[in-house]
């Protein structure tokens, strides 16, 4: 595969599987709140579009429920609390990022997860080669929308040319669209090739080597 200067992650589904701290999470404000649980596949199926969206996906009636908005704070500050239970890098991840740094890429990771929760997970897994970790924020628009890509390029002091987006789903495929940047799905995240092939995924890697060897 070809090599870049720059390499952009997507978080959950790409480089770490934090699917059942996010299911369990999601579970608990739902049961707070006296709402049916939802499953593991399910939560899968709602992940990608950052937390509010995940949950607004997994509350009765959505942003219409009157509980909506104490449901979503439960589920905020009990996944800050247990974000690192079983969530874990995907095999081959963390030799993929020293490859990277070893040989002076920039690395940045790009999330639809809440700020302080993207900043605590790549400081705690990855301290020693993702230099910037950006996550949703206020004042800044979410991915599709190339902001946060920018903002990242801004901070790692480089440009879009020679970067490359690498994520699981079809937000991270239309997130490099919109940044004009290529894209590499994975295959071992979130979502399966037939759904990455019906939105346009082009590039593929089934393993981490894929990536960069």
């Amino acid at each position: 595969m070809k090599e870049y200067s720059t390499y952009i992650f997507d978080l959950d589904g790409t480089l770490l599987n934090s699917l059942l701290d996010l299911q369990l999470s999601c579970n608990y404000a739902l049961v707070q709140s006296g709402m049916p649980e939802r499953t593991y596949d399910e939560v899968k199926m709602f992940v990608g579009n950052g937390v509010k969206k995940l949950m607004e996906r997994a509350i009765p009636a959505g942003l219409e429920n009157p509980m909506f908005d104490e449901t979503y704070t439960t589920f905020r500050q009990y996944y800050m609390k247990h974000c690192l239970d079983h969530t874990c890098p995907y095999p081959g991840i963390e030799n993929l990022l020293r490859r990277l740094k070893m040989k002076h890429k920039n690395i940045a990771v790009v999330s639809n997860k809440f700020y302080a929760a993207t900043q605590d997970l790549c400081y705690h897994f990855f301290p020693d080669t993702v230099s910037v970790a950006i996550g949703e924020r206020d004042n800044i628009h979410k991915k599709p929308a190339p902001d946060t890509v920018i903002e990242a390029l801004r901070q790692l002091k480089t440009t879009k040319e020679d970067a490359v987006y690498i994520g699981d789903s079809d937000v991270d495929i239309s997130t490099a669209k919109n940044c004009d940047m290529p894209c590499i799905s994975v295959l071992w995240g979130f979502r399966d090739k037939k759904f990455l092939l019906a939105h346009d995924a082009k590039i593929f890697a089934r393993t981490p080597d894929d990536i960069f060897v």
